[in-house]
C-alpha cells in the first residue's frame, strides 16, 4: 500500500471515530471524492447525514459550504448574484459568489427546494460551472455536493428529478444504528461535550495567563499546529485520482458491468424473475460508467491494482439503485430498489 492509499484510509479512518455504525456511508463519501463524483445520503433524521459530511470536510484542507434547502430557497442564494456597485463614479455589477463555491458542499435536505434551485444546482454538478447572467463562472478544481435528503413519504419533501438523480453517482441508505453502536453514539457525544467544556475552560485560563506571560502565546501555537497536522493535504486526493484510470479492469469484469446494467434495460431476459414486472425505467449509461469508477476505487483503496467482480457487486446497490424507477406494481408491492439490485445480482451471471 503506498502513501497516498495509506492517507486515505486515514481519512476513513478518523472520520469513521466521529460517525458510529454508518461505516458504509464514510466509505461511500470517499469513493465520492475520488471519483470526482457527487453522493446523496438519504435516510430518517438523526441518523448522522450531516455529521458525516462535516466530520469529513473538518479533516481535509479545503473550503466547506452549507446550504440549508428549504421551499423558500431562490437559485440566487445557492449560485451568488451580481450586485450594483459604483467605481469611481460608474455604475458596476459585481459577481458575489454564493456557498457553492466551495470545495465540498453540503447540501442539506435537497429535497425540500423548488424546481429552479434544483436546477441551478444541476449546472453545477453537470458541468462544474454556474451561470449568472451572461457570465459562466468555474467551480474549483475539487468540487463535490454532498447531499441529504430524508425520505419522500415525508411532509415538505419533492422528488428529485431523473437529470440530477442520475448525477449522483451514488445512492446511500442511512439507517438506525444497531443496540451496540447506538450505545457508543451516547458515549461519544457525552465524551465531545465533555472535551468542549474542557476546552472552553482552557481557552478561559489561557487568556488570563497571556495577559501575564508571552511563553503561554507560543504553546498556544504549538496546540494550534498539532490539530492542523490532522489535515489531509487534498493533493493526495488529486494523486488518488490520478492513479485509478491505471486500475486495471479485465473483460470478465467490463462484461459483468455491462450485463448488470442491460438487465435494468431488459428485464425480460431474465423471465424466472420478477424484474419485468417490478423496472419502469432502466438505468443510463451513466450508470455503467460510473460503476466502473467506484469499484476501481474500491479496489484501490484495497490496495489492489486490477478489479474484482466483488468488487463490482459491493457498489452496485449505490451506484444503480436510485437509477432505476419502479413500476406501479412495484411500488404497490412494497419493493424497494435496494430489493431490485439484490435480484440483479443473484441472477446476472458474471462472464
Amino acid at each position: 500500500m503506498n502513501q497516498n492509499q495509506t492517507e486515505i484510509n486515514e481519512l476513513i479512518a478518523l472520520t469513521e471515530r466521529s460517525v458510529i455504525g454508518q461505516s458504509h456511508v464514510v466509505r461511500a463519501l470517499v469513493i465520492g471524492l475520488l471519483t470526482n463524483g457527487h453522493v446523496l445520503l438519504e435516510g430518517l433524521p438523526g441518523t448522522a447525514k450531516t455529521r458525516s459530511v462535516k466530520s469529513l470536510a473538518n479533516l481535509l484542507d479545503t473550503r466547506f459550504g452549507r446550504i440549508q434547502f428549504t421551499p423558500d430557497l431562490l437559485p440566487s442564494d445557492v449560485t451568488g448574484t451580481e450586485v450594483y456597485q459604483e467605481v469611481n463614479g460608474k455604475p458596476l455589477l459585481h459577481f458575489q459568489p454564493g456557498p457553492i463555491f466551495n470545495n465540498i458542499v453540503l447540501a442539506d435536505e435537497v429535497n425540500r427546494a423548488p424546481a429552479k434551485v434544483q436546477a441551478a444546482l444541476l449546472e453545477a454538478m453537470a458541468e462544474g460551472t454556474i451561470t449568472v447572467g451572461n457570465e459562466t463562472h468555474e467551480l474549483p478544481p475539487l468540487f463535490m455536493v454532498l447531499a441529504t435528503q430524508n425520505p419522500v413519504e415525508q411532509e415538505g419533501t419533492y422528488p428529485l428529478p431523473e437529470a440530477q438523480m442520475d448525477r449522483f453517482i451514488m445512492k446511500v441508505t442511512v439507517d438506525y444504528p444497531d443496540d451496540s453502536a447506538e450505545r457508543d453514539i451516547v458515549r461519544l457525544v457525552r465524551n465531545e461535550e465533555r472535551i468542549e467544556e474542557h476546552h472552553d475552560e482552557c481557552n478561559g485560563e489561557r487568556e488570563e495567563k497571556a495577559i501575564q506571560s508571552e511563553d503561554q502565546s507560543a504553546g498556544e501555537s504549538d496546540i494550534a499546529q498539532r490539530d492542523e497536522s490532522r489535515y489531509i493535504d487534498p493533493e493526495v486526493v488529486f494523486a488518488a485520482r490520478r492513479a485509478l484510470p491505471d486500475i486495471a479492469v479485465s473483460d470478465l469484469v467490463e462484461n459483468y458491468i455491462v450485463a448488470l446494467v442491460m438487465a435494468t434495460r431488459h428485464p425480460d431476459r431474465y423471465p424466472e424473475t420478477d424484474l419485468s414486472r417490478w423496472i419502469e425505467i432502466g438505468a443510463s449509461p451513466r450508470a455503467s460508467i460510473a460503476l466502473d469508477k467506484c469499484a476501481r476505487a474500491y479496489a484501490w483503496l484495497q490496495g489492489r491494482d486490477h478489479v474484482l467482480p466483488d468488487d463490482v457487486r459491493a457498489m452496485a446497490s449505490m451506484v444503480l439503485g436510485h437509477r432505476i424507477s419502479l413500476s406501479y406494481d412495484a411500488l404497490a408491492e412494497g419493493i424497494t430498489h435496494q430489493m431490485v439490485v439484490n435480484a440483479l445480482l443473484d441472477h446476472v451471471q458474471i462472464g
